[in-house]
Protein backbone atom coordinates (compact mmCIF):
# COMPACT_ATOMS: atom_id res chain seq x y z
CA UNK A 1 0.00 0.00 0.00
CA UNK A 2 1.08 3.33 -0.35
CA UNK A 3 2.89 4.80 2.62
CA UNK A 4 3.25 8.75 2.26
CA UNK A 5 0.22 10.58 2.76
CA UNK A 6 -0.34 14.40 0.28
CA UNK A 7 -0.24 17.05 1.82
CA UNK A 8 -2.25 20.57 -0.08
CA UNK A 9 -1.37 23.88 -0.80
CA UNK A 10 0.85 24.13 -4.00
CA UNK A 11 1.30 27.43 -5.21
CA UNK A 12 1.01 29.14 -8.82
CA UNK A 13 4.26 29.70 -10.21
CA UNK A 14 4.46 32.43 -12.55
CA UNK A 15 6.87 31.26 -14.81
CA UNK A 16 4.48 28.13 -15.80
CA UNK A 17 1.09 30.83 -15.49
CA UNK A 18 2.53 32.53 -18.59
CA UNK A 19 1.77 29.25 -20.33
CA UNK A 20 -1.29 28.42 -19.26
CA UNK A 21 -4.82 28.45 -21.15
CA UNK A 22 -3.23 26.02 -23.67
CA UNK A 23 -6.44 26.38 -26.17
CA UNK A 24 -7.28 22.89 -27.61
CA UNK A 25 -10.36 21.66 -29.68
CA UNK A 26 -10.74 18.26 -31.59
CA UNK A 27 -13.68 16.24 -33.31
CA UNK A 28 -14.50 12.89 -31.80
CA UNK A 29 -17.65 11.67 -31.24
CA UNK A 30 -20.18 12.59 -28.58
CA UNK A 31 -20.09 9.18 -28.36
CA UNK A 32 -16.70 7.75 -29.17
CA UNK A 33 -16.49 5.74 -32.72
CA UNK A 34 -16.53 1.71 -31.60
CA UNK A 35 -12.53 1.08 -32.68
CA UNK A 36 -11.58 3.69 -29.65
CA UNK A 37 -13.18 1.64 -26.95
CA UNK A 38 -9.70 -0.58 -27.77
CA UNK A 39 -8.09 0.56 -30.99
CA UNK A 40 -7.51 3.77 -30.03
CA UNK A 41 -8.38 5.41 -33.44
CA UNK A 42 -10.00 8.74 -33.31
CA UNK A 43 -11.70 8.91 -36.63
CA UNK A 44 -15.20 8.78 -37.71
CA UNK A 45 -16.64 11.49 -35.32
CA UNK A 46 -20.23 12.43 -36.87
CA UNK A 47 -20.77 15.21 -34.27
CA UNK A 48 -19.27 18.32 -33.37
CA UNK A 49 -18.95 20.11 -29.80
CA UNK A 50 -18.50 22.93 -28.59
CA UNK A 51 -17.46 24.79 -25.06
CA UNK A 52 -14.51 25.01 -22.37
CA UNK A 53 -13.13 22.07 -20.56
CA UNK A 54 -11.40 23.32 -17.78
CA UNK A 55 -8.30 21.39 -15.75
CA UNK A 56 -5.44 21.68 -13.96
CA UNK A 57 -2.36 20.15 -12.68
CA UNK A 58 1.21 18.03 -13.03
CA UNK A 59 3.54 20.32 -14.89
CA UNK A 60 5.49 17.42 -15.58
CA UNK A 61 2.65 16.73 -18.12
CA UNK A 62 3.03 19.91 -19.64
CA UNK A 63 4.66 18.87 -23.04
CA UNK A 64 2.30 16.07 -23.25
CA UNK A 65 -0.70 18.24 -22.32
CA UNK A 66 0.37 20.66 -25.13
CA UNK A 67 0.35 17.77 -27.80
CA UNK A 68 -3.26 16.63 -26.71
CA UNK A 69 -4.38 19.93 -27.33
CA UNK A 70 -2.78 20.99 -30.50
CA UNK A 71 -3.70 17.65 -31.45
CA UNK A 72 -7.76 17.48 -30.03
CA UNK A 73 -7.71 21.36 -31.91
CA UNK A 74 -7.49 19.95 -35.57
CA UNK A 75 -10.98 17.73 -34.78
CA UNK A 76 -12.72 19.80 -32.49
CA UNK A 77 -12.40 23.46 -33.53
CA UNK A 78 -15.56 24.64 -31.34
CA UNK A 79 -14.30 23.13 -28.20
CA UNK A 80 -11.33 25.21 -26.12
CA UNK A 81 -9.68 22.85 -23.59
CA UNK A 82 -7.76 24.84 -20.85
CA UNK A 83 -5.04 23.40 -18.96
CA UNK A 84 -2.91 24.95 -15.92
CA UNK A 85 0.30 23.69 -14.89
CA UNK A 86 -0.19 24.37 -11.57
CA UNK A 87 1.73 20.99 -9.98
CA UNK A 88 -0.08 17.73 -9.25
CA UNK A 89 -1.27 18.95 -5.51
CA UNK A 90 -2.56 21.77 -7.13
CA UNK A 91 -4.94 20.57 -9.90
CA UNK A 92 -5.91 17.52 -6.93
CA UNK A 93 -7.21 20.59 -4.50
CA UNK A 94 -8.83 22.25 -7.75
CA UNK A 95 -10.78 19.06 -8.69
CA UNK A 96 -11.87 18.09 -5.59
CA UNK A 97 -13.12 21.64 -4.36
CA UNK A 98 -14.80 21.55 -8.08
CA UNK A 99 -13.02 24.11 -9.66
CA UNK A 100 -11.80 22.63 -12.99
CA UNK A 101 -13.63 19.45 -14.44
CA UNK A 102 -10.44 17.51 -14.81
CA UNK A 103 -7.29 17.08 -12.73
CA UNK A 104 -4.19 15.54 -14.46
CA UNK A 105 -2.04 14.33 -11.51
CA UNK A 106 1.53 12.57 -10.19
CA UNK A 107 -0.04 10.86 -7.49
CA UNK A 108 -3.21 9.08 -7.39
CA UNK A 109 -5.70 10.56 -4.74
CA UNK A 110 -5.28 9.65 -1.16
CA UNK A 111 -8.32 8.68 0.85
CA UNK A 112 -8.91 12.20 2.01
CA UNK A 113 -8.98 13.06 -1.41
CA UNK A 114 -11.08 10.96 -2.78
CA UNK A 115 -13.80 11.17 0.22
CA UNK A 116 -13.65 15.16 -1.63
CA UNK A 117 -13.70 14.50 -5.06
CA UNK A 118 -16.47 11.69 -4.30
CA UNK A 119 -18.72 14.65 -2.71
CA UNK A 120 -18.14 16.99 -5.51
CA UNK A 121 -19.09 14.55 -8.12
CA UNK A 122 -22.97 14.17 -8.76
CA UNK A 123 -24.97 11.30 -8.92
CA UNK A 124 -23.11 8.09 -7.47
CA UNK A 125 -20.24 10.08 -6.65
CA UNK A 126 -17.35 8.01 -7.90
CA UNK A 127 -14.97 9.02 -9.87
CA UNK A 128 -12.55 7.82 -12.99
CA UNK A 129 -8.94 7.99 -12.50
CA UNK A 130 -6.97 6.90 -15.70
CA UNK A 131 -2.98 6.32 -16.49
CA UNK A 132 -2.79 8.87 -19.06
CA UNK A 133 0.94 9.50 -19.18
CA UNK A 134 4.52 7.16 -18.16
CA UNK A 135 7.80 8.85 -17.92
CA UNK A 136 10.80 8.39 -15.97
CA UNK A 137 11.34 10.96 -13.18
CA UNK A 138 15.44 11.23 -14.75
CA UNK A 139 18.23 12.80 -12.08
CA UNK A 140 19.78 15.51 -13.73
CA UNK A 141 22.79 16.68 -12.71
CA UNK A 142 25.13 19.59 -13.62
CA UNK A 143 28.86 18.79 -13.31
CA UNK A 144 31.83 19.97 -15.00
CA UNK A 145 33.88 17.11 -16.24
CA UNK A 146 31.24 14.39 -15.63
CA UNK A 147 29.79 13.40 -18.68
CA UNK A 148 28.34 9.98 -17.54
CA UNK A 149 27.39 9.13 -14.25
CA UNK A 150 25.83 6.07 -12.01
CA UNK A 151 24.19 6.09 -8.96
CA UNK A 152 23.32 3.10 -7.09
CA UNK A 153 19.64 3.38 -5.06
CA UNK A 154 21.89 3.81 -1.75
CA UNK A 155 23.67 6.41 -2.73
CA UNK A 156 20.98 8.10 -4.78
CA UNK A 157 19.24 7.78 -1.21
CA UNK A 158 22.13 9.33 0.70
CA UNK A 159 22.97 12.56 -2.04
CA UNK A 160 19.24 13.63 -1.33
CA UNK A 161 19.40 12.76 2.57
CA UNK A 162 22.31 15.02 2.24
CA UNK A 163 24.60 12.27 4.36
CA UNK A 164 27.17 12.35 1.22
CA UNK A 165 27.79 16.10 0.38
CA UNK A 166 30.69 15.76 -1.94
CA UNK A 167 31.08 14.37 -4.58
CA UNK A 168 34.32 12.71 -4.51
CA UNK A 169 32.74 10.72 -1.57
CA UNK A 170 33.68 7.46 -1.51
CA UNK A 171 30.11 6.00 -2.17
CA UNK A 172 30.03 7.78 -5.44
CA UNK A 173 33.52 6.73 -6.73
CA UNK A 174 32.33 2.90 -5.97
CA UNK A 175 29.45 3.76 -8.89
CA UNK A 176 32.15 5.00 -11.26
CA UNK A 177 35.20 4.16 -10.99
CA UNK A 178 36.37 5.08 -14.20
CA UNK A 179 35.68 8.86 -13.57
CA UNK A 180 37.42 11.60 -12.47
CA UNK A 181 35.20 12.82 -9.80
CA UNK A 182 35.93 16.72 -8.29
CA UNK A 183 36.08 17.74 -4.86
CA UNK A 184 33.32 19.65 -5.00
CA UNK A 185 30.24 19.85 -2.52
CA UNK A 186 26.68 18.57 -3.94
CA UNK A 187 24.11 21.17 -4.08
CA UNK A 188 20.82 19.08 -4.22
CA UNK A 189 17.56 20.33 -5.73
CA UNK A 190 14.26 19.64 -5.33
CA UNK A 191 10.87 20.91 -6.22
CA UNK A 192 9.44 24.06 -3.59
CA UNK A 193 5.97 23.55 -4.36
CA UNK A 194 3.86 20.23 -3.77
CA UNK A 195 4.27 17.67 -6.49
CA UNK A 196 3.35 14.19 -7.50
CA UNK A 197 6.86 14.13 -9.14
CA UNK A 198 8.14 14.56 -5.29
CA UNK A 199 6.10 11.89 -4.35
CA UNK A 200 7.16 9.29 -6.63
CA UNK A 201 10.46 10.36 -5.94
CA UNK A 202 10.76 9.66 -2.33
CA UNK A 203 8.40 6.53 -2.66
CA UNK A 204 10.96 4.97 -4.83
CA UNK A 205 13.81 6.46 -2.26
CA UNK A 206 11.67 4.72 0.77
CA UNK A 207 11.46 1.49 -1.07
CA UNK A 208 14.79 0.76 -2.14
CA UNK A 209 16.83 2.27 0.76
CA UNK A 210 15.30 2.72 3.90
CA UNK A 211 17.98 2.39 6.20
CA UNK A 212 19.81 5.61 4.73
CA UNK A 213 15.92 7.42 3.41
CA UNK A 214 13.85 7.55 6.62
CA UNK A 215 11.30 9.73 5.55
CA UNK A 216 7.70 8.91 4.32
CA UNK A 217 7.00 9.41 0.97
CA UNK A 218 5.17 12.96 0.59
CA UNK A 219 4.71 15.58 -2.10
CA UNK A 220 6.41 17.94 -0.24
CA UNK A 221 10.01 17.43 -0.20
CA UNK A 222 11.11 16.31 3.52
CA UNK A 223 14.47 17.26 3.82
CA UNK A 224 15.48 20.80 4.26
CA UNK A 225 18.98 23.10 3.08
CA UNK A 226 19.45 21.86 -0.27
CA UNK A 227 17.93 24.39 -3.13
CA UNK A 228 14.38 24.62 -4.19
CA UNK A 229 12.39 25.03 -7.28
CA UNK A 230 9.07 25.92 -8.10
CA UNK A 231 7.59 23.26 -10.59
CA UNK A 232 9.25 21.35 -13.40
CA UNK A 233 10.62 24.37 -14.97
CA UNK A 234 12.31 25.17 -11.28
CA UNK A 235 13.91 22.30 -10.71
CA UNK A 236 15.66 22.35 -14.22
CA UNK A 237 17.06 25.79 -13.99
CA UNK A 238 18.45 25.62 -10.56
CA UNK A 239 20.11 22.33 -11.47
CA UNK A 240 21.52 24.19 -14.98
CA UNK A 241 22.40 27.47 -12.73
CA UNK A 242 25.49 25.48 -10.97
CA UNK A 243 28.46 23.40 -10.87
CA UNK A 244 27.78 20.26 -8.67
CA UNK A 245 23.67 20.56 -8.47
CA UNK A 246 21.54 17.24 -8.91
CA UNK A 247 17.77 17.46 -8.90
CA UNK A 248 15.01 15.15 -10.42
CA UNK A 249 12.65 15.93 -13.30
CA UNK A 250 11.10 14.91 -16.39
CA UNK A 251 13.29 13.97 -18.81
CA UNK A 252 11.41 16.00 -21.31
CA UNK A 253 12.32 19.06 -19.75
CA UNK A 254 16.70 18.35 -18.97
CA UNK A 255 17.63 19.77 -21.85
CA UNK A 256 21.29 19.92 -22.05
CA UNK A 257 21.61 18.92 -18.82
CA UNK A 258 23.58 15.31 -17.40
CA UNK A 259 20.84 12.49 -17.22
CA UNK A 260 22.38 9.65 -14.55
CA UNK A 261 21.93 5.93 -15.03
CA UNK A 262 20.06 3.81 -11.53
CA UNK A 263 21.42 0.94 -10.56
CA UNK A 264 18.33 -1.89 -10.98
CA UNK A 265 19.82 -5.17 -10.03
CA UNK A 266 23.27 -5.88 -11.46
CA UNK A 267 23.33 -3.10 -14.07
CA UNK A 268 22.43 0.68 -14.39
CA UNK A 269 19.84 1.67 -16.63
CA UNK A 270 19.24 4.97 -17.99
CA UNK A 271 15.28 6.47 -17.62
CA UNK A 272 13.92 5.43 -21.03
CA UNK A 273 10.07 5.03 -22.03
CA UNK A 274 10.51 1.56 -22.35
CA UNK A 275 12.08 0.83 -19.33
CA UNK A 276 9.65 3.13 -17.43
CA UNK A 277 6.41 1.11 -19.18
CA UNK A 278 8.22 -2.12 -18.17
CA UNK A 279 7.42 -1.15 -14.68
CA UNK A 280 4.02 -0.06 -15.04
CA UNK A 281 3.39 -3.79 -16.58
CA UNK A 282 4.85 -4.91 -13.64
CA UNK A 283 2.60 -3.52 -11.47
CA UNK A 284 -0.96 -4.10 -9.50
CA UNK A 285 -4.19 -2.13 -8.97
CA UNK A 286 -4.69 -0.47 -6.09
CA UNK A 287 -7.05 -2.63 -3.57
CA UNK A 288 -10.46 -0.71 -2.51
CA UNK A 289 -10.90 1.74 -5.19
CA UNK A 290 -13.74 2.27 -7.29
CA UNK A 291 -14.88 0.59 -10.52
CA UNK A 292 -13.42 2.52 -13.13
CA UNK A 293 -10.30 3.46 -10.34
CA UNK A 294 -7.00 2.08 -12.03
CA UNK A 295 -4.52 3.83 -9.49
CA UNK A 296 -2.04 1.40 -9.35
CA UNK A 297 0.97 0.52 -6.70
CA UNK A 298 4.34 0.61 -8.92
CA UNK A 299 6.69 -2.12 -7.99
CA UNK A 300 9.47 -0.06 -7.30
CA UNK A 301 11.54 -2.74 -6.11
CA UNK A 302 12.19 -4.35 -9.39
CA UNK A 303 15.43 -6.23 -10.05
CA UNK A 304 14.38 -6.95 -13.75
CA UNK A 305 16.90 -5.88 -16.45
CA UNK A 306 16.01 -3.13 -18.11
CA UNK A 307 13.04 -2.15 -15.63
CA UNK A 308 13.45 1.47 -14.95
CA UNK A 309 11.15 1.93 -10.83
CA UNK A 310 11.90 5.69 -10.40
CA UNK A 311 8.87 6.32 -12.49
CA UNK A 312 5.95 8.81 -12.40
CA UNK A 313 2.12 7.31 -13.80
CA UNK A 314 0.08 10.17 -14.46
CA UNK A 315 -3.39 10.15 -14.40
CA UNK A 316 -6.30 12.25 -15.58
CA UNK A 317 -9.06 11.97 -12.71
CA UNK A 318 -12.66 13.05 -13.74
CA UNK A 319 -16.27 12.57 -12.57
CA UNK A 320 -17.71 9.14 -13.45
CA UNK A 321 -21.19 11.77 -13.55
CA UNK A 322 -20.50 15.43 -13.93
CA UNK A 323 -23.66 17.64 -13.18
CA UNK A 324 -23.72 18.90 -16.70
CA UNK A 325 -24.74 17.09 -19.81
CA UNK A 326 -22.08 19.83 -21.84
CA UNK A 327 -19.40 19.20 -19.60
CA UNK A 328 -19.62 15.54 -19.50
CA UNK A 329 -19.39 14.86 -23.46
CA UNK A 330 -16.69 17.42 -23.14
CA UNK A 331 -14.63 15.45 -20.59
CA UNK A 332 -15.72 11.93 -22.51
CA UNK A 333 -14.56 13.42 -25.81
CA UNK A 334 -11.18 14.63 -24.75
CA UNK A 335 -10.31 11.86 -22.73
CA UNK A 336 -10.86 9.43 -25.51
CA UNK A 337 -8.82 11.12 -27.82
CA UNK A 338 -5.54 11.85 -25.15
CA UNK A 339 -5.93 7.52 -24.55
CA UNK A 340 -5.90 6.65 -28.45
CA UNK A 341 -3.34 6.01 -29.86
CA UNK A 342 -3.17 8.57 -31.85
CA UNK A 343 -3.02 11.29 -28.85
CA UNK A 344 -1.13 8.95 -26.96
CA UNK A 345 1.76 8.90 -30.23
CA UNK A 346 1.75 12.51 -29.86
CA UNK A 347 3.04 12.72 -26.45
CA UNK A 348 5.59 10.47 -27.00
CA UNK A 349 6.78 12.39 -29.83
CA UNK A 350 6.50 15.69 -27.97
CA UNK A 351 7.47 14.76 -24.32
CA UNK A 352 9.58 11.39 -24.74
CA UNK A 353 6.68 9.54 -22.42
CA UNK A 354 6.08 5.83 -22.98
CA UNK A 355 2.70 5.36 -24.60
CA UNK A 356 0.33 3.21 -22.19
CA UNK A 357 -0.39 -0.28 -23.38
CA UNK A 358 -3.64 -1.85 -25.26
CA UNK A 359 -4.42 -3.39 -21.61
CA UNK A 360 -4.77 -0.14 -20.04
CA UNK A 361 -6.23 1.83 -23.07
CA UNK A 362 -8.93 -0.71 -23.20
CA UNK A 363 -9.50 -0.19 -19.44
CA UNK A 364 -9.65 3.62 -19.66
CA UNK A 365 -12.30 3.26 -22.75
CA UNK A 366 -14.11 1.01 -19.97
CA UNK A 367 -14.25 3.56 -17.59
CA UNK A 368 -14.68 7.13 -20.23
CA UNK A 369 -17.78 5.23 -22.06
CA UNK A 370 -19.35 5.00 -18.39
CA UNK A 371 -19.10 8.83 -18.03
CA UNK A 372 -22.47 10.52 -17.92
CA UNK A 373 -24.80 13.42 -16.87
CA UNK A 374 -26.68 13.16 -13.57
Amino acid sequence: MKLGTKTRGATLSLALASSLALTACGAANEEPAPASGGGGETTGATEELSGTLNGAGSSAQQAAMQAWTAGYSSLQPGVTVNYDPVGSGGGREQFVSGGVDFAGTDAYLDEEELTGAQERCAGEGEIVELVNYIAPIAIVYNLEGVDTLNLSPATLAGIFAQQITNWNDPAIAADNPDATLPDLPITPVNRSDESGTTENFTEYLAAVAPEVWTFEPDGVFPVEGGEAGQGTSGVVNAVGGGNGTIGYADPSQAGDLGIANIGVGEEFVEPTPEAAAAVVENSERVEGRGEYDFALELNRETTESGNYPIVQVSYLVGCLTYPEQETADLAKDFMTYVVSEEGQQAAAESAGSAPISDTLRQQSQSAIDAISAG
